[in-house]
């Protein structure tokens, strides 16, 4: 019912391959440059910064193959979805950074709100049946 209009499924293949793809290289590029982001994380006052980059890497990388290949859709994208939120706030605070940080985080902080605003779509999806999914999930 929701993929009855010709091309939709394909669309939207291609939108999770594109959402839960660039998700999960995020991820992939924290364990490939933790040493760079470790101490951001550090300066940014996360009291393990080393479990978070690995740990939101970790979030990032499997959250992102499982939208990709549908995968228990709900635990996926409901995780994404707060990840995202709060790490915009917590480490993108361009409120609270000297001006000439201003506009990165800026970036950084509207591309995370998107990207949650993506994964709540997914969620509101997840209830459905995907097609070209392996169709495993909690609902």
């Amino acid at each position: 019912m929701v993929f009855e209009t010709t091309g939709s499924a394909e669309l939207f293949l291609l939108g999770r391959l594109l959402f839960g793809g660039v998700l999960a290289f995020t991820g992939l590029n924290h364990f490939l440059n933790a040493d760079g982001m470790i101490p951001y994380a550090e300066a940014k006052g996360l009291p393990a910064p080393a479990a978070a980059v690995y740990g939101s890497g970790g979030l990032l990388l499997f959250s992102g193959l499982l939208v990709i290949v549908g995968a228990y859709p709900v635990v996926a994208a409901g995780a994404l979805a707060v990840f995202l939120v709060a790490s915009a706030v917590a480490m993108h605070d361009f409120w609270a950074v000297p001006e000439d940080q201003q506009q990165d985080e800026m970036t950084q902080f509207l591309k995370n709100v998107a990207l949650a605003g993506g994964a709540l779509v997914v969620l509101t999806l997840a209830g459905t049946s995907w097609p070209y999914s392996v169709g495993v999930g909690l609902f």
